[in-house]
């Protein structure tokens, strides 16, 4: 018998698997423990600690690309005074706290602005090399750490000079909200920077002094850990299609005090491709986001349960195999006994004849081809069972295997429609709506501040355009800015008449014949898709400027965040601009509930307008959302955009959904061993086993004339050689008829001849 083949294995597979399922559904649903700090929180610190990671990633290489590029279009013109560089350079980019140009071969301090900085840590040297450009930290008198980058200045004839710009290590719009520190560690677990924790002279109290202490302490040892964990390579932190950041990160959880926990996030920068590193990755540099979080009761699921399920699974498989065994595997293995005493030449005793299905239809056959081999003419008594046969043939195994099927289905679909169901009594986190809440201000800044970065790219360039400034100039100047920045779609110089003097990249979009927009930064929705124009006017030109259309799908590349779900960014009509997912370009939001977040949003609080964040019911799911208006100055305030998202808490590492989605995988689980084990054995068993009962009818009722071949070699395969083996008996036993017919003949028509 094979292996695989035959009667026994599908039904000893089922058993295992089903054995193996009960044990998983008393272990598994009886088992659901929600530690005191729930799994989402911290999975949400996670998040908040790679949102600040991207951000400040994305902030120190935006300096580098600006000052480098800055520097190459300096060198591109006449010679420029180092005054002069330095103040078009302020004018433009608010972002560094200090400047300075230096004369490379002698090291004379040509020009500063800002702080002074620390010029005694560049090794002039060395700035040839591999690297020597690359962006550096250096750590002030004071203990402050700052970040310099370094550029080049040259000029055909003069000495070459060094341009220097400081920086502090310092988020960028990272929405804090209350009771939360991030800090920036270096490489070896030392905080270089936070935010959040104020410094003991700020607080007023004792007790308020005791929890910036604690909360100093607790944000160092989470540096150290955060540190030692980040070295690893991120494939082996990551778990096998979660995707997401493309850095190492994690969750970390410390120490309690009065009925909080501290929880934290960490997340090394990462490249915005993977295997591809920038300047600041280079820097190695860790990204750690702090939170005290109020613990929750711990609650377990009620192991009983998860007993009674297994109890009744274990009875709906025993009655499975028992009914398999006694209708399927019993009467086919006495089948088989029978075909193979038949073969043996043993004719003396009745076939025993199964009670149905087509096991009773090839008993009869045999029992009819036993007779015909014994040469009897009993019709009669041959034709009681051939009846019995007919009459059971309706109940066929495939009923029988259907029926297990049902009883299957009957345990499996209440666990996936019914039991532990999470219904009202779903508690959501708090902590989870807060930073459902503060990423998505987050989010909103990050934006922002991109198309500020792309007003400002442009203000740079027109700052070196002037009246004498021709059109080939123009076009070089904008391919290099195209190329530099992949945020762009296309440039051009427009005119006060609306005429285009030099153009690079894709046709334009927003150019209708008239001047420069007067807006910094506008919506122009007369396409089939959303376009942001920035404009940035030329000096000494008046009414003409740069203008630059964004791609779409450079907004749409900022709203890529795990855990954060959907997430839209609407104008002041609603209307979607950019999306993380598929969308149709100035669609409405299709839920009310949304729309009124977005309006409340925008309403004035003190100052100006708020983010906020809603926890509601739709569809029987509990739903996060927050919304954040553009807030903060810039080219892109007068926008009046608005970023929303919103998330199923299903998804969520909470206790009710944990153990729904258990018990939806128990029952899924279910279905899966029945289909596959019942299918196992109608495709070996059951399908041969019809076609042997059909052919052993026909060769019954005369067909000797149809080879009988097994498919497989089990039990079925046994049977149908047997039959085989009976056809050539009966071929033989009629050929032998014949000639004895013929002899009969010869010797009877002999004598009449002599006569």
């Amino acid at each position: 018998m094979s292996l695989l083949g035959g009667i026994r294995p599908p039904i000893t597979v089922l058993s295992v698997l089903l054995l193996a399922l009960a044990g998983f559904t008393a272990l598994s649903l009886g088992s659901v423990r929600e530690d005191r700090l729930p799994a989402a929180v911290l999975t949400s610190q996670q998040h908040f600690a790679e949102d600040g990671a991207i951000a400040l990633r994305a902030s120190l290489d935006e300096s580098v690309t600006d000052l480098n590029r800055s520097a190459a279009l300096f060198s591109t013109g006449k010679p420029v005074a180092p005054d002069a560089v330095l103040d078009r350079i302020g004018s433009v980019y608010q972002k560094w706290r200090g400047t300075a140009v230096v004369e490379i071969s002698s090291g004379r301090l040509l020009a500063a602005r800002g702080e002074n900085l620390p010029l005694t840590a560049i090794d002039r040297a060395k700035l040839s090399g591999e690297g020597g450009l690359a962006p550096r930290m250096v750590k002030l008198a004071n203990g402050e750490t700052r970040l310099l980058t370094l550029s080049l200045l040259s000029w055909q004839g003069q000495p070459q000079q060094l341009l220097v710009a400081s920086s502090s290590l310092r988020f960028p719009g990272i929405s804090l909200g209350n009771f939360r520190a991030i800090a920036v560690v270096g490489p070896d677990g030392s905080v270089l920077s936070n935010d959040g924790i104020p410094e003991p002279e700020m607080v007023l109290t004792d007790l308020q002094r005791a929890d910036v202490k604690r909360d100093t302490k607790q944000l160092a040892s989470f540096a150290k850990t955060a540190a030692e964990r980040a070295e690893a390579h991120p494939l082996s932190t990551k778990e096998p299609g979660s995707g997401g950041f493309l850095g190492v990160s994690g969750s970390l959880m410390g120490g309690e005090w009065a009925g909080e926990r501290a929880a934290a996030g960490y997340a090394r920068l990462a490249g915005p491709e993977p295997g591809v590193g920038t300047g600041a990755t280079s820097l190695e540099l860790t990204v750690v986001a702090m939170v005290n979080v109020a613990e929750s009761a711990e609650r377990t699921s009620d192991a009983f349960a998860g007993l009674v399920l297994a109890g009744a699974l274990l009875l709906v498989g025993a009655l499975v195999i028992a009914l398999l065994i006694g209708t399927v595997q019993r009467p086919l293995i006495a089948l088989f006994l029978e075909s193979r005493r038949l073969t043996r030449g043993d004719l003396t005793r009745r076939v025993t004849v199964p009670r149905g299905g087509e096991a009773a239809r090839i008993g009869t056959a045999l029992e009819r081809l036993r007779r015909q081999l014994l040469d009897e003419s009993g019709d009669e008594a041959a034709a009681a069972p051939r009846r019995r046969g007919g009459r059971l043939r309706r109940t066929g195994a495939r009923t029988l295997v259907a029926l297990c099927g049902v009883l299957l289905l009957a345990w499996c679909v209440p666990l996936g429609l019914l039991v532990n169901r999470a219904g009202d009594e779903v508690v959501v986190p708090q902590q989870l709506v807060n930073d459902q809440r503060e990423r998505t201000d987050t989010l909103n800044d990050r934006i922002r501040r991109a198309l500020n970065e792309g007003h400002a790219d442009l203000l740079s360039v027109a700052s070196l355009m002037g009246e004498d400034t021709g059109a080939p100039h123009m076009r070089t100047v904008l391919e290099r800015t195209l190329h530099e920045h992949l945020r762009y779609q296309s440039l051009y110089v427009l005119d006060a008449n609306g005429k285009i003097l030099a153009r690079a990249g894709d046709d334009p979009q927003a150019a209708d014949g008239k001047g420069p927009r007067e807006e910094p930064i506008a919506l122009h929705d007369g396409a089939k898709e959303p376009v942001v124009i920035a404009t940035a006017q030329i000096p000494d030109r008046d009414g003409t400027a740069i203008v630059g259309e964004f791609r779409i799908d450079f907004l749409n590349s900022l709203l890529k965040r795990p855990g954060l779900g959907e997430i839209r960014v609407v104008d002041s009509k609603h209307r979607v601009i950019a999306s993380n997912s598929g969308y149709r370009a100035f669609e409405k939001l299709d839920d009310e509930r949304l729309d009124a977040l977005v309006e409340g949003s925008a309403l004035k609080v003190g100052m100006s307008p708020r983010p906020g964040s809603i926890l509601y019911r739709s569809g029987g799911d509990h739903v996060i959302a927050a919304a954040a208006p553009f807030v903060g100055g810039g080219a892109a305030k007068p926008l009046d955009w608005t970023v929303v998202s919103w998330q199923s808490a299903k998804g969520l590492a909470i206790h009710e959904y944990s153990l729904q989605n258990r018990t939806v995988l128990a029952g899924l689980l279910g279905l899966a061993v029945g289909a596959a084990s019942l299918g196992w054995l109608v495709i070996i068993v059951v399908g041969p086993l019809r076609e042997l009962a059909r052919r052993a009818e026909a060769l019954a009722d005369g067909d000797r004339r149809t080879v009988l071949y097994p498919r497989h070699h089990d039990e079925v395969g046994a049977v149908t050689r047997s039959l085989e083996i009976i056809r050539q008996q009966l071929q033989q036993q009629q050929q032998q008829r014949s000639k004895q017919a013929e002899a009969g003949g010869q010797s009877s028509a002999a004598p009449a001849g002599r006569n």
